[in-house]
């Protein structure tokens, strides 16, 4: 069933039969821009049916915007008298779910904002990372070549004393070749898992024997390692944040339920599949 305010086909035809407003020296929600047979359309059912908008409405100019919303509301009050004291079930019932969804949206609102403050963000953060140990880093530079024999003939010529930036410059067929093979620094789940295996056996300044991966014969030589640093509050500020509302709001419905009466009562004949049953609403 069509949600929001859906712009109808005679938008662009002028149905405006706003009557005089009173001035006001500032208007609020409560202020009557139009009056359709006795009943008041306010500036705040216009703030709200723009907020509900697509973006693409958005963007449009706002006395064009504002002309055509109100034309719609309009529009919806004159169709919507046309059904007289009618409420079809599933508009009755689809409205009771919005105003439900709606006032429980507004209630993790509350809660969201009581709790996301500074000092609660700190403590989640201090919690989690000051004793945070890291994981292990590694700085590596590989060469890449196409056969095992090419791997091990460069393993013989490094191990004589050959430099591992220039040959990987002049041998490596991987995109880090140009660049002495340097990868920089990665941490774990980062590499192809044959590669990472071989590196994390490997002490700084150590060469590895050649590894076979689905790119090629790689040598690997590890530059050093390290703990990585815990990420500044800045960067997991939003990832505290989810955490902090996700936990207020499980806890508050832990606590409304724990005090309800909540019953769920055995129905015969109903099955997971009566969910697709639309016609079981419709008048």
């Amino acid at each position: 069933m069509p949600k929001g305010l859906t712009f109808l086909p005679a938008l662009a035809l002028a149905a405006v039969m706003a009557l005089p407003v009173a001035a006001q020296s500032q208007p609020d929600a409560d202020t009557v821009v139009a009056t359709v047979n006795g009943e008041d359309i306010t500036l705040g059912h216009l703030i709200l049916a723009r907020a509900a908008l697509p973006q693409q409405y958005q963007q449009v100019e706002d006395q064009v915007l504002y002309d055509a919303i109100l034309d719609q509301l309009i529009q919806q009050n004159l169709l919507r008298a046309a059904l007289g004291d009618e409420m079809p079930r599933q508009i009755a019932l689809t409205l009771e779910n919005e105003e439900r969804s709606l006032l429980a949206a507004t209630m993790i609102d509350r809660l969201t904002e009581e709790a996301l403050t500074d000092e609660a963000l700190q403590a989640a953060y201090d919690a989690q990372f000051t004793e945070w140990a890291g994981g292990d880093e590694y700085d590596a530079a590989h060469i890449l070549v196409e056969t095992e024999d090419e791997a091990k003939a460069i393993k013989g010529a490094l191990d004589d004393g050959a430099d591992f930036a220039e040959t990987a410059k002049e041998k490596s067929t991987g995109p880090s070749g140009p660049n002495g093979g340097a990868l920089g620094w990665f941490g774990a789940g980062q590499m192809v898992p044959e590669f990472e295996q071989a590196v994390m056996a490997l002490e700084p300044g150590q060469v590895s024997e050649p590894v076979q991966t689905q790119f090629g014969w790689h040598l690997i030589i590890l530059n050093d390692k390290r703990k990585s640093q815990a990420p500044a509050l800045e960067d997991v500020r939003q990832d505290l944040a989810q955490q902090i509302q996700r936990e207020v709001i499980e806890a508050k419905v832990a606590e409304l339920t724990q005090s309800a009466t909540v019953e769920r009562p055995e129905v015969e004949g109903l099955t997971p599949e009566m969910l697709k049953q639309l016609d079981l609403v419709q008048e």
